[in-house]
């Protein structure tokens, strides 16, 4: 594990807030054990193991019935651990991949049999090397056929670079922890807007409200700087927006949340039990178990 990489918490609290019954954590990941599922040679950082087995327990104490893995960086393409994560899971986990351009028919379905439902592209440049648009375009086209759906992460500073692009593309997009806006700045103001702007005319975008504790300023226990910009896409997108913790929590570097507290954070970005119950239940059901 790198040196300043910092371990997930060890005995997250236990949240005050109960989810409704049949929470999806819609944002998690696991990683390795290495010795089993080596991480990425082209890898951008080295987290420590996070296997299956302790997101399946986290799931229980925060009380999430489902969960829905996202692939990491760390991994590259490699969906090995992803897949052996949804194979134990008695379906109640779905799955994001990476895949490369010449990716073969009989792998993607394979994915699909396993659970997967979405592909991830990242445009974060200090994670990743940027694939080719074109490269991209034709891997959303061919994920399309199978129902998939695209998942964006990308920081506010980029979008608008990147703002034709994803309209371009043929699938539903679910862009992660709202596009990284800057919190610092108006939550009227222009770079945040445009995030806005892009759900607003494009109703097959959807986003994440995830991950306070990486675009906070203010810090634990409240992300109070975070709370006005995930409750304006919630109440203005309330069939559209999707939560998650993030567990194993990686690259973090500056603190490492405590996920009880994470939970705590939903009632004040989701202010009502119906608008809970979209967020947490329907929109992730819906996108995620729909077959």
């Amino acid at each position: 594990m790198d040196a300043d990489w910092l371990p997930f918490h060890p005995a997250p609290s236990k949240p005050e807030f109960v989810p409704p019954p049949g929470a999806v954590d819609a944002h998690c990941h696991v990683l390795g054990p290495g010795d089993q599922f080596p991480f990425a040679p082209e890898r951008k950082y080295t987290p420590c193991d996070a296997p299956k087995e302790k997101l399946w327990a986290l799931a229980d104490h925060l009380g999430f019935s489902r969960n829905v893995i996202v692939q990491a960086t760390c991994h590259g393409a490699d969906n090995r651990a992803l897949v052996d994560a949804l194979l134990h899971s008695s379906g109640t986990a779905r799955g994001v991949a990476t895949v490369r351009l010449g990716v073969r028919d009989s792998e993607l379905a394979e994915l699909h049999a396993a659970g997967v439902r979405g592909v991830r592209f990242n445009f974060v440049k200090r994670l990743v090397d940027a694939l080719p648009f074109n490269a991209l375009r034709e891997i959303a086209a061919r994920v399309e056929k199978l129902g998939w759906h695209v998942v964006i992460y990308f920081e506010a500073v980029d979008l608008p670079e990147l703002y034709d692009f994803f309209t371009s593309l043929p699938t539903t997009l679910v862009v992660d922890h709202m596009g990284r806006p800057d919190v610092s700045k108006p939550l009227d103001g222009p770079e945040f807007e445009l995030f806005v702007k892009l759900l607003a005319e494009n109703p097959g975008i959807w986003s994440k409200v995830s991950c306070p504790e990486r675009l906070s300023l203010s810090g634990p226990p409240g992300y109070d700087d975070v709370v006005p910009f995930a409750r304006r896409i919630v109440e203005t997108f309330p069939d559209r927006v999707l939560w998650g913790t993030d567990w194993p929590h990686p690259n973090m570097k500056s603190h490492m949340p405590d996920d009880g507290v994470l939970v705590d954070f939903i009632p004040r970005i989701a202010t009502t039990p119906e608008l809970q119950q979209k967020l947490l239940v329907d929109n992730p059901m819906r996108l995620y178990w729909s077959d």
